[in-house]
């Protein structure tokens, strides 16, 4: 293997989910279907996918060890901010890692997305 191609997420409410990745996140829709939603940001550079569940997930618990990283450009201090502004609350403070800067939120569905910024 030398790279993931794509991502998708089964989420519980597509239209939740949908508000929550463009409203708050600033993703921004380039394919949408009743079962699915195809995300980009920046031109493309960052794609991943919602759908509906493929399986029954009543009972089950998502997102959970799950997390989708994607790099920003700008400092961390100003998307911390940006996400206070649509009321979405990071998991915790800013971290330094090995790669460069964190911060973490949680979509809908208990999914991580993980902002780095990178060394």
């Amino acid at each position: 293997m030398r790279k993931l191609d794509f991502a998708s997420l089964q989420v519980r409410d597509l239209d939740t989910s949908k508000d929550f990745y463009t409203n708050k996140l600033g993703f921004e829709i380039s394919v949408s279907t009743p079962d699915a939603c195809i995300f980009s940001y920046n031109q493309g550079e960052a794609s991943f996918a919602i759908r509906k569940p493929m399986i029954n997930l009543e009972g089950k618990e998502l997102g959970v060890g799950a997390s989708l990283w994607f790099a920003i450009d700008g400092s961390m201090e100003d998307l911390e901010k940006r996400l206070h502004l649509v009321e979405v609350k990071p998991l915790g403070a800013i971290n330094t890692t090995p790669f460069g800067r964190t911060l973490i939120v949680k979509d809908p569905d208990g999914y991580n997305i993980t902002f780095l910024q990178p060394n």
